[in-house]
């Protein structure tokens, strides 16, 4: 694969787990750095475009989520997913920073809070396609924490496009490592995928208090939307950020 759409080298070693993202929609709103910096972790930056931090809240739908030594399962492999998302840097290496994932797979969400030391939530979530038009529920119901609540439903307007450096599209698309913290420590996971296959997309959000749950006041402005139909990711095991 040729890797000059990265800034940095794909890691070495073998990847740990292929899936495939399908379905998304990236909702996208602008929010003030000085607002958002006092919910980050100590020792992430906030990345930042045109002065402003962006919030992101994505639904979609996980599967072929596997590892590499053992075949996809139809109920393990498979299952919803919605995150709340910014976007951070760290040795000049761009990722992303989940307040939360919620997901109606109790497996895949005990695994990645031991295995990725991601806030994975479970969720009651429904997911139906109707044509282009994706339908899209969720309702947090983790044990001991804030509920979320999203439903809507997008679909994309117009023809697949890469986005381009230095444009908002490949700020908000091209990060290929997220970051979570344990114990005041920070970890990377990086991942590898060819560049997003995105659209424009419009969308109805009917219901949004996923990034309400963590204290975020989202604008009251049309948020970015972008969408796509499939990729396939390959994700290594994260690793303590010195």
């Amino acid at each position: 694969m040729d890797e000059n759409y990265r800034t940095w080298p794909i890691p070495g070693g073998r990847a740990v787990m292929p899936q495939r993202w399908s379905e998304l929609l990236f909702a996208h709103w602008p929010v003030a750095p000085e607002v958002l910096q006092p919910l980050m972790p100590a020792g992430l930056k906030l990345d930042t475009f045109d002065g402003m931090a962006w919030v992101g809240v994505v639904p979609f739908l996980m599967s072929q989520v596997r590892p590499y030594w053992i075949p996809s399962l139809p109920y393990i492999s498979h299952f919803a997913e919605l995150n709340v998302r910014t976007y951070v840097t760290l040795d000049n290496k761009p990722g992303v920073y989940f307040f939360s994932l919620d997901a109606n797979n109790r497996l895949a969400v005990a695994a990645a809070r031991v295995w990725y030391h991601l806030p994975y939530f479970r969720a009651r979530m429904s997911v139906q396609k109707v044509g282009d038009e994706i339908k899209y529920s969720s309702e947090r119901t983790h044990p001991g924490y804030p509920t979320g609540t999203f439903s809507g439903t997008y679909r994309p307007t117009g023809a697949v496009f890469h986005s381009q450096p230095d444009t908002l599209e490949h700020f908000l698309t091209a990060r290929y490592c997220l970051y979570s913290v344990h114990q005041g420590k920070i970890y990377r996971g990086e991942i590898n995928h060819v560049p997003w296959p995105l659209q424009p997309a419009e969308a109805d959000l009917k219901i949004n208090t996923v990034a309400q749950s963590h204290g975020i006041e989202l604008p009251d402005t049309a948020p970015h939307l972008l969408f796509s139909r499939s990729i396939d990711v390959l994700a290594w095991s994260i690793r303590q950020v010195k």
